[in-house]
């Protein structure tokens, strides 16, 4: 390979980490578009070519998506999930038959092995989160119920299994959201106290169970 060429090649390389690091950071939210091509070339300090290299390697990984004449936005945070967005699509049944298996999991192992700092962190997620439903503020219910099941899967201590839910945030978050009934009494909403408590006695066959329940009936609610 010639020596231009391989200079050329490092040179996107180290475009593109930077720009994947703008956007796992959340410098670069989902659903924000990014900088226009000159701010980027001015910033990175390199050519138009390089940028636009890096663009299209992002947008092929599934983290960027080129709008032609509106620009180009962050798809996903990570390469699984951008893979778990085009294979699932808008198809909530599977995002939510996916979720089952690694929460049901999760949460068995996090009524194990979890701290006492991250059930306090639960706690506080869980209330915030139940804060959010009594006020109906349907977005921080959502961000709140998001991070409350992802932190779930982080206490099981199993890290393969916590970074396999945290390439799905972005289709998981988008899943809450879909399910959240705002017509429906408060009452009749989906409460995590149960699951929470289990987690807190360090029951892990009830965990696994409340993990799993209120996602059966998700999935049978949205059955085809």
């Amino acid at each position: 390979m010639p020596l231009a060429t391989t200079r050329r090649a490092g040179l996107v390389d180290q475009v593109i980490e930077q720009m994947r690091e703008a956007i796992t950071g959340g410098e670069w939210p989902v659903g924000q578009r990014i900088p226009p091509e000159p701010e980027l070339v001015t910033a990175l300090g390199v050519g138009r070519n390089t940028v636009r290299e890096a663009v299209r390697a992002l947008a092929h990984a599934g983290l960027l998506e080129v709008r032609q004449g509106d620009g180009t936005f962050v798809r996903a945070t990570s390469e699984l999930s951008g893979a778990v967005r085009r294979l699932c699509g808008s198809e909530l049944r599977e995002v939510l038959q996916v979720r089952r298996t690694l929460e049901v999991e999760g949460a068995r192992l996090a009524a194990e092995v979890r701290t006492e700092e991250e059930l306090r962190k639960l706690t506080r997620l869980l209330d915030e989160r139940d804060a959010a439903l009594a006020t109906k503020h349907w977005e921080r219910l959502v961000e709140r119920d998001t991070a409350f099941h992802l932190l779930l899967v982080q206490c099981s201590h199993n890290s393969l299994l916590a970074q396999l839910y945290q390439g799905l945030t972005e289709a998981i978050r988008a899943s809450v959201a879909a399910t959240v009934d705002t017509t429906i009494e408060l009452d009749d909403h989906v409460s995590h106290r149960d699951l929470l408590d289990a987690v807190r006695d360090g029951d892990a066959a009830k965990a696994a169970a409340e993990a799993g329940e209120f996602l059966e009936v998700l999935i049978a609610r949205h059955a085809e």
